[in-house]
């Protein structure tokens, strides 16, 4: 898994290329614990190169969700592939995220 960041108007832009799966979650999970102890709380993952999520990637971006939330922070997500939209929509995701279809247009609505 590739991890990219940029920062854009006090709005992080998490770009993710390849699987999360169990073996690459933690890495994500590190990224966005990083992220949030250096005070950045509002997040876009782009989605764009993600052509599989397992349940450990859903349950890094849930958790990461829940901390931004309770820091007035808000996690959003731009850009996702069919498969990785349906895996959103089985686990009842899509009710819990702002989810867009470019990440301009994910960062305009902070």
């Amino acid at each position: 898994m590739n991890i990219t960041e940029e920062s854009v108007n006090e709005v992080e832009i998490i770009c993710l290329k390849g699987r999360l799966d169990a073996y690459n979650s933690n890495l994500l999970e590190n990224k966005f614990n990083e992220l949030i102890d250096s005070g950045k709380l509002n997040m876009v993952v782009d989605l764009a190169g993600v052509d599989y999520i397992s349940s450990s990637g859903l349950r890094v971006m849930l958790s990461s969700l829940k901390k931004l939330n309770k820091l007035g922070g808000n996690l959003k997500l731009s850009s996702l592939q069919p498969y990785v939209q349906e895996v959103f929509e089985i686990a009842g995701f899509t009710q819990l995220f702002a989810i867009y279809a470019k990440k301009e247009e994910a960062m305009a609505s902070f």
